[in-house]
């Protein structure tokens, strides 16, 4: 009986650190709640400074596939690792939905909502259920985005 219950154990060491590597390859919805209301304080404090750390990918802004984004009222990317100054509101997912404009209409003022949409991750051409996190603080459309888990571009409200 003690030699099985070792067994089992050290079967979960073997396993365990694989399965946390994955999910440390992709941010959770909790991580990107939280890297968003981390922006929201440092919007408010510093907007230009926050602005600044963000398209650095400063620590606390930028985690595994997870990065904050933003745009101003003219509807260009302020924040982007590699889209600055293009446009955020004429941007569209994988299907061809408006997702810049449905982030510029969610957002509201300090309260965080979600808007749903389809895009591939990093190196792959399969089309996965995203979730970004969005908020608007002062004049600036914030975002955040995380890949549904088990949702492989099905029809889904969130």
């Amino acid at each position: 009986m003690h030699r099985n219950w070792i067994g089992i154990s050290l079967a979960a060491l073997l396993v365990l650190p694989a399965q946390a590597q994955q999910s440390r390859d992709f941010g959770s919805p909790e991580e990107a709640l939280m890297m968003l209301q981390r922006v929201i304080g440092a919007m408010r404090a510093d907007q230009a400074k926050a602005l600044h750390l963000l398209n650095e990918g400063a620590p606390g802004f930028r985690k595994a596939n997870l990065y904050l984004y933003c745009g101003d009222a003219s509807g260009a990317f302020t924040a982007h690792p590699d889209l600055l100054g293009a446009s955020m509101r004429d941007m569209r997912d994988k299907r061809g939905n408006p997702l810049g404009e449905w982030l510029y209409n969610t957002a509201k003022e300090d309260k965080i909502s979600r808007v749903v949409y389809f895009w591939p991750r990093p190196g792959s051409t399969e089309i996965l259920q995203k979730v970004a996190l969005v908020v608007r603080t002062g004049d600036q459309v914030c975002a955040v985005g995380y890949y549904r888990r088990g949702h492989r571009g099905k029809e889904m409200i969130p």
